[in-house]
């Protein structure tokens, strides 16, 4: 098939390389965001997506809307047979979806109906789920509301960040799309329309998110520590200054009053219920380190307060 393909970051580029190198379709071009400053010197910077296009000399467009003629009469030029999109961070107005044959294609990092929206695995994992997976859909004008063509589960580690999982369904999801182009061009693909009533929201994460207390139960933190991570990273304070928590175990048998030290090495924190181990924590202005390392350079004792 003649594929239009719709991206913008790693897991989209992840995809598009996946297609290219199965070989069987062609990309006749690409749509991505626009480039971005990044880093402190806010070097102007292409999408991951721009970068593989213009390497396999795929043309590139990126507009900054899609609700325009010109994009519309850009789309009916390229002529594709269907639309493949991986993240592109844009609503595809119904104009662009009716213009190829077989429409437009969507993988979502989630088992859909459950979490609609943008952030599906830092949610799973911020809620305990157990299981996750992605899903294969066909696109409609709604949010993650179209027909599921083929969905892939995948188990969630105990210990796992959102970080961690999203790579793993990141391939997953290449494969599966691949599977999904296949039943779409041999006639084998059997939409099956989702149940509204089970439908869940996966909204952004935002920075505000991430400040805790320890007046929570030890799992719930637990799993905000996981989710929260690589980014926006969950921090409790102490002194004035923000501690991000990279890692943590749980130990549900302990007990203590909320934020109490029952010991530094390691150094473990009581909860509402239970308590967390703090395996890696970045004190704010300083590096990464071991958190009975952190414990020692404060002095902390077992019965002190966080």
């Amino acid at each position: 098939m003649r594929i239009l393909f719709m991206g913008t970051p790693d897991i989209a580029a992840q995809s598009l390389s996946a297609i290219l190198a199965q070989g069987r379709h062609t990309v006749c071009a690409v749509f991505t965001r626009e480039d971005k400053p990044v880093g402190r010197k806010q070097v102007l910077t292409a999408p991951p997506v721009k970068t593989l296009a213009l390497e396999q000399g795929i043309p590139v467009y990126q507009p900054r809307t899609l609700r325009t003629p010109e994009a519309a009469q850009t789309v009916r030029a390229l002529a594709p047979d269907i639309i493949v999109v991986v993240a592109y961070g844009r609503i595809l107005p119904g104009e662009i979806l009716s213009i190829p044959p077989h429409g437009a294609v969507n993988l979502h990092v989630s088992l859909l109906p459950k979490y609609r929206g943008a952030a599906p695995v830092q949610w799973s994992v911020i809620n305990g789920d157990k299981r996750t997976g992605v899903t294969i859909m066909q696109l409609d004008e709604g949010l993650d509301t179209g027909d599921i063509l083929r969905v892939a589960p995948v188990d969630i580690g105990a210990e796992e960040t959102s970080g961690e999982l999203f790579e793993r369904v990141s391939a997953l999801g290449a494969q599966t799309l691949l599977q999904s182009l296949d039943d779409i061009e041999q006639g084998r693909a059997q939409p099956v329309p989702q149940d509204d009533a089970l439908a869940t929201l996966a909204p952004p994460l935002t920075k505000e998110m991430a400040l805790f207390s320890f007046e929570r139960d030890a799992r719930s933190l637990h799993d905000l520590i996981r989710g929260l991570n690589p980014w926006p990273v969950a921090y409790f304070v102490h002194g004035g200054k923000k501690i991000k928590v990279l890692a943590a175990r749980l130990d549900e048998q302990a007990k203590g009053r909320p934020g109490e030290v029952l010991c530094t090495k390691p150094l473990t924190v009581a909860c509402g219920s239970g308590a967390l181990t703090l395996v890696q924590v970045v004190p704010e202005g300083s590096r990464a380190m071991d958190g009975a390392a952190w414990a020692a350079g404060r002095r902390l004792r077992a019965g002190d307060m966080l």
